[in-house]
């Protein structure tokens, strides 16, 4: 390899060793400098995605948004991969895992500990993507409060694709990550629907994969598997390998998947998972962003993401622990798909999982995130309190709080109607530009009238 530049020792006797030595440490900065990448100022396109960005971060901490200037924000580095890194004392990385797990589905730790494990790794947003629920969210966004980080809601959707009806043995498994505003979707009692009878199927496929396993010799009782799972939570592949590892079948987690559980395996079975498209669709109907989660796991990527493209996906999982993978960012490129990333976090530990806030997500991919996203989640909250105004019940008030109950109706002084409650609401979720139109004002003029009681409980301001 070619030196760099330093200067060798004059000494004849020693000139051959030194220059190996040097040649030898030159070869380990280089690869030192090649993992970490270089560092230089950001771009003016850097430059205003990363004050778009940290202004809807910092929504409800204003002051630490509004005190960087355009120029202070100049000053910041990037990376080669072109994420930010902060100059001098105090200053903070933007870091965001739209990727993660919890034991409401098939992680390993609670969302309080989730939450907490990526304030320790410098998190700053956060997407908790359960399996097919979201009912981690109102803890973790209760926790995310003491840690000063923000939570998009998510869940992740097990889906099927298939590419003929004729041939059903090409179908093959896909996931879809939907990614919604704080308020949560609207129309949530479709989504919990759809997601209810998708649980009910993750069942019938955990207790058909523990049939299987019996009938291979290996006598895992599905107690045991319902046990790890937890109360409520429907069980995966991860809850039936852990129970094939507790007794003592398989050596580890991986070995369990690579020899029953992986797709196709012996012990693999599929459950009643919906149409790719289908759950697409209901995703953009219920106000969230449409991605396609790990591509790289499909058996035929291309003709997958044309046809998920065509139902209305709006990006895909392109950026990982290990860097961008380029096959995957050309195939976003050429469906016009924003190219995003997390690290699919469970807390299994070990070299094959990739920790919390690991990948390097540009700061103008997220800007594009953000950038398509926040209009999708302006109009899904503002449809949320239309419904209420038109129909200030406690099941509509409900499905504004439905993930920060405390906070909305507990924090700051009492609420004493509707219109205190929308005024402390906006702020948290949306930018002043977006919460300056004729549709929030209005909302705003019907929910006066509208008291709200110290429990939370509707009133008409006649009634009182």
């Amino acid at each position: 390899m070619v030196g760099d530049g330093h200067v060798l020792s004059s000494n004849s006797n020693c000139s051959n060793h030194n220059s190996k030595k040097t040649k030898d440490n030159k070869n380990k900065k280089k690869k030192k400098k090649k993992r970490g990448g270089s560092k230089k100022k950001m771009t003016p396109e850097q430059t205003l995605a990363f004050k778009s960005v940290s202004e809807w971060v910092f929504l409800d901490h204003p002051s630490s948004s509004s005190s960087m200037s355009f120029s202070a924000a100049a000053s910041f580095l990037v990376d080669d991969f072109g994420v930010q890194k902060s100059l001098g004392k105090g200053g903070e990385k933007m870091v965001f895992d739209l990727h993660s797990h919890s034991k409401c589905s098939d992680g390993f730790f609670s969302p309080t500990k989730v939450v907490e494990k990526a304030h320790v790794n410098g998190v700053k947003v956060l997407a908790l993507t359960d399996h097919d629920t979201m009912s981690g969210i109102p803890e973790a966004l209760e926790a995310a409060r003491r840690f000063g980080i923000k939570i998009i809601p998510g869940v992740e959707i097990s889906t099927i694709f298939s590419p003929s009806s004729e041939q059903s043995e090409l179908d093959e498994p896909v996931h879809i990550l939907a990614y919604y505003s704080s308020c949560g979707p609207k129309k949530i009692e479709q989504l919990e629907k759809f997601l209810a009878d998708i649980r009910d199927g993750r069942f019938l496929r955990a207790k058909n994969m523990v049939s299987k396993l019996n009938k291979l010799n290996l006598p895992i009782k599905w107690e045991h598997v319902a046990q790890i799972a937890g109360k409520g939570v429907a069980p995966g592949r991860v809850h039936v390998a852990r129970a094939m590892l507790e007794a003592g079948y398989v050596e580890n987690l991986k070995q369990a998947f690579a020899r029953y559980l992986f797709d196709g395996g012996p012990a693999y079975s599929t459950g009643s998972e919906p149409p790719a498209g289908e759950a697409i669709q209901l995703i953009c109907n219920t106000g969230g962003v449409a991605v396609l989660a790990h591509p790289w796991a499909l058996k035929n990527p291309v003709a997958v993401i044309r046809r998920l493209k065509e139902a209305g996906l709006h990006g895909m999982e392109v950026y990982r622990s290990d860097g961008k993978l380029a096959v995957y960012s050309d195939l976003a490129d050429v469906h016009g798909l924003l190219k995003l990333g997390g690290s699919d976090y469970h807390g299994r530990g070990g070299n094959s999982e990739s920790e919390l806030g690991s990948v390097n997500l540009p700061v103008v991919a997220v800007h594009d995130f953000l950038k398509l996203a926040r209009p999708i989640w302006c109009d899904a909250i503002r449809d949320i309190f239309e419904s209420y105004a038109e129909e200030p019940s406690d099941s509509n008030l409900a499905r504004i709080t439905r993930f920060g109950r405390t906070r909305i109706l507990k924090g700051g002084s009492p609420l004493s109607c509707g219109k205190d409650l929308i005024d402390r609401c906006l702020p948290l979720w949306l930018t002043n530009e977006e919460r300056q139109n004729a549709d929030f004002e209005a909302i705003r003029l019907k929910l006066s009238h509208i008291s709200i009681n110290q429990g939370g409980n509707l009133i008409p301001v006649e009634s009182k």
